[in-house]
């Protein structure tokens, strides 16, 4: 099974902003609001996960404190997560929760090699099994750490409000709704996310001056 397109460089996402453009009206308009798309690719492996299972319910300021903690007593790879004690992983400021999951994640042994090559649905489902990494997660992973081109988050409430401002919807669209939705992008929902993130905070500021 292919696993399409791959988005390496800016001029990847541009094909995908020109493809959705001359598709849909509403998201040239929003294309020329935004400007120029983020290329957000990230390394991928188990660092990226360990830094989302970080970044959970807590605030941004928080995770980044944490991860700096994790990054100075060099615990973000998964045998020193294996080999740390309770205290150590506290002592960088992980709940009790979060060691648990910083733990099965250690305790996967993901070939992450082999998920490059794996197929999109195969990605999401080898990730969701792991406890602490839910499906938004694993589809962030696809598209910026692997460059799925083809991978949405429709679960994301950022999107469902772009989405709902941008094509005039009268109220958040649900999950189910926006994957829906998301199908009428491919074969770049990834880039149609990247727009629709960018679009967001350009509404949202425009509501702000307002």
């Amino acid at each position: 099974m292919s696993i399409g397109r791959i988005i390496e460089t800016p001029a990847c996402v541009a094909e995908g902003a020109q493809f959705l453009a001359e598709s849909d009206p509403r998201f040239a308009d929003a294309l020329r609001q935004t400007g120029p798309l983020p290329l957000r690719r990230k390394k991928d492996g188990f660092e990226p996960l360990l830094g989302a299972i970080v970044s959970q319910q807590v605030s941004v300021a928080a995770a980044d404190a944490i991860w700096g903690r994790m990054r100075g007593a060099k615990l973000t790879g998964p045998r020193k997560i294996m080999w740390a004690s309770d205290e150590d992983l506290r002592a960088c400021g992980l709940s009790r929760q979060k060691i648990r999951y910083a733990r099965a994640l250690a305790e996967a042994r993901i070939n992450y090699t082999a998920l490059r090559q794996a197929p999109n649905d195969e990605v999401i489902a080898t990730l969701i099994e792991v406890p602490g990494i839910g499906r938004w997660t694993a589809e962030i992973y696809a598209m910026f750490s692997l460059g799925r081109a083809d991978v949405f988050a429709p679960g994301d409430l950022a999107l469902q409000e772009a989405a709902r401002i941008l094509f005039d919807l009268e109220a958040r669209p649900t999950e189910r709704q926006m994957r829906e939705m998301a199908s009428d992008w491919s074969p770049w929902q990834g880039v149609a996310a990247r727009l629709l993130w960018a679009y967001y905070r350009v509404a949202k500021e425009r509501e702000g001056i307002r």
